[in-house]
């Protein structure tokens, strides 16, 4: 399955499809399921008035709450890793899907670039969703409370980074391509999972994740690079983990 879409024989095609199906059977496939079923019970029970907690304390023992957190960090690389070492073995190095050499202008600065275009107007959408009632509240995580806290939310907000986009923009992308797919209903459809899976958060957040999913599929489709993704993906996610849990205090039109 190293060559292009008219290399493929029929069935390299289904083994590509059940692959697709697979992998996101054990990632976000089964994420977008259950915050569908979330949403649902949000809305039956009232959806103005559920509480969203981003990052939850996982155990009341601080020594078991890190280690859950870790291990929340570890299957989210591990997520990531698969869709790498997946398309490894058919020929597609990561070079190939946009994580060769990380290059500080174009990923680190495009990135940050990226992150502010998408989490400005991502706030101010956020906040009208709000207004409008199409999201759930938003609890801030508590930062004080132990040492490790701060470091371990920026970890799984590279953690969310890497996953998310190595799996449902590097590898879907990837596999589309070879499955004759179209760019434009590549974008689409990677879009749509990505606001499915952030439904539990409500409407707004579903809406504004496909949003994003649009950008960000249009920037990979012009520039071919991952790490301006996951970079844009991190900082907007350490700022929800850990900027609006500072600000959230002293800010009371953000709770």
């Amino acid at each position: 399955m190293t060559g292009g879409p008219d290399e493929l024989t029929d069935p390299q095609r289904r083994a590509l499809r059940i692959e697709i199906a697979v992998v996101l059977a054990v990632t976000f496939g089964l994420s977008a399921y259950t915050a569908l079923l979330n949403l649902t019970e949000a809305v039956l029970l009232g959806l103005s008035g559920q509480v969203v907690a981003l990052n939850p304390r996982r155990s009341p023992f601080d020594l078991i709450d890190l280690g859950l957190n870790l291990a929340w960090v570890f299957q989210l690389l591990a997520w990531g890793a698969l869709g790498v070492y997946l398309l490894w073995r058919s020929g597609f190095g990561p070079s190939q899907i946009g994580l060769g050499r990380f290059r500080w202008r174009p990923d680190l600065l495009g990135g940050l670039g990226l992150a502010a275009v998408i989490g400005l107007p991502g706030l101010a959408f956020y906040l009208l969703s709000r207004m409008l009632g199409m999201n759930a509240s938003v609890e801030p995580a508590e930062l004080y409370d132990t040492w490790w806290r701060i470091p371990v939310l920026l970890l799984v907000a590279f953690a969310n980074g890497w996953a998310e986009e190595v799996i449902v923009v590097g590898f879907l992308f990837t596999r589309f391509r070879q499955l004759r797919i179209s760019p434009a209903a590549a974008v689409i459809l990677t879009s749509a999972l990505r606001g499915l899976y952030h439904l539990y958060q409500g409407f707004g957040a579903g809406l504004g994740n496909l949003a994003m999913g649009l950008v960000f599929g249009y920037v990979y489709l012009r520039t071919g690079r991952l790490w301006p993704l996951i970079v844009a993906h991190a900082v907007i996610d350490a700022v929800a983990f850990v900027g609006y849990a500072l600000a959230a205090g002293h800010l009371n039109w953000l709770q």
